[in-house]
């Protein structure tokens, strides 16, 4: 794209900010929302130890991400304090996402010791019986909260995660009351897509309206907790467009007025609790598959390369599917001509598992651009 083409600036410079990295696909829970399918089996091909430590390397030729290891479930892997101590020395800053199952006092002390920056434990449910019943296995609720306590106790921080859906939407004031009952710093709601072990929560998933009105009730719950507990959608891009109208209409000081967005992110709270754009794939996030596959994101099932065939640095700086996700002028549908699609810009997954296309319109999103308003309003 030519310099002076118009659409050139909706292509962003690429600053890789986090890497989630499947460094195994084992897992001692068996989850019904799972995008990556996992059981407790030995998965073939997963990347060796030297492998992983070339990868690390290869990482760092790019930028010094946030570097988040996970799974399945990471503690699965024999080697896992081995690549994390090698990431950690080589400056990485180190978290883990885990279900918090198998932390003991033993375990807390080696992240700790290594260190881990933070620890993310989903917690989908605020009950031991439906908590239990969604991950696939009894005790799964207390052996979290176990894990999180000894966590705690050697000065880990902790974020809960959850994946909400029509089944536990009832449910999220009291998961956040759970998060701060258990000292966590951070909350982050997954909106699931449904990709994996997920598809068959499909038919559970929220509506576009139900995902209009926890992206409200986020935003509304962070103004209250702010400087408690910093809350972070995953999975839900639009939640900046919701960012920018509330602002607006603030500083606006009329409720009833939905402004254009000023095209800049909301302000930021630091490199764990920063919120920079919606969808970062193949932007500022990239995700690492069990074998070396890399994507734009976990759920997106789409491979920009394998670091077995390319440098990392490679496949990050010129794949053409990153290069594809780093053009805002090719999203289709809504997408393509919203004014907020800058620092939204859609789910690409949600996207391709709707229709095929990772570059079309974000099926579960109810905004209308105000252009398109302005032609229905003129054929009325």
């Amino acid at each position: 794209m030519s310099k002076g083409d118009p659409a050139s600036r909706y292509s962003p410079e690429p600053k890789l900010r986090l890497v989630a990295w499947e460094i195994t696909k084992s897992c001692n829970l068996y989850c019904a929302h799972c995008r990556a399918s996992a059981d407790s089996c030995h998965y073939e091909g997963e990347l060796s130890r030297q492998e992983c430590f070339a990868l690390i390397e290869g990482i760092l030729e790019v930028g010094q991400p946030i570097l988040i290891l996970t799974g399945g479930e990471p503690l699965m892997r024999d080697d896992f304090f081995d690549i994390a101590q090698y990431a950690a020395d080589r400056g990485l800053r180190v978290v883990i996402g885990s279900n918090g199952t198998l932390i003991t006092k033993e375990i807390a002390a080696k992240m700790k010791e290594i260190p881990i920056a933070r620890l993310g434990v989903s917690i989908d449910f605020p009950t031991r019986e439906l908590q239990d019943n969604f991950r696939g296995v009894t005790g799964a609720f207390e052996a979290a909260l176990a894990g999180i306590d000894c966590a705690r106790s050697y000065g880990i921080e902790v974020q809960v995660n959850c994946t909400i859906t029509q089944l536990n939407a009832q449910y999220v004031d009291d998961l956040v009351n759970l998060a701060l009952d258990v000292g966590a710093v951070a909350f982050h709601p997954f909106l699931l897509v449904p990709t994996g072990r997920g598809k068959e929560l499909e038919e559970h998933a929220l509506t576009a309206q139900e995902y209009e009105r926890i992206l409200l009730w986020v935003y509304q719950k962070q103004q209250e907790l702010e400087g408690r507990l910093f809350m972070k959608p995953t999975d839900a891009p639009h939640y900046m467009r919701v960012v920018c109208q509330q602002e607006k209409r603030i500083r606006s000081n009329d409720p009833s007025q939905v402004a254009a967005a000023s095209g800049k992110p909301p302000a930021t709270h630091g490199s764990m609790s920063t919120m920079t754009r919606g969808c970062l794939g193949g932007i500022g996030f990239c995700f690492i598959s069990h074998v070396g596959h890399v994507q734009g994101c976990g759920y997106l099932d789409v491979a920009a390369g394998n670091v077995r065939e390319q440098s990392f640095r490679d496949i990050w700086n010129r794949s053409p599917l990153f290069v594809q996700l780093r053009d805002y002028s090719l999203l289709g549908g809504k997408c393509g001509r919203c004014e907020y699609k800058e620092v939204c810009g859609g789910c690409r997954a949600r996207a391709y598992e709707e229709t095929g296309d990772y570059l079309a319109a974000e099926p579960y999103c109810i905004y209308q651009p105000q252009g398109d308003r302005r032609v229905a309003g003129h054929h009325r």
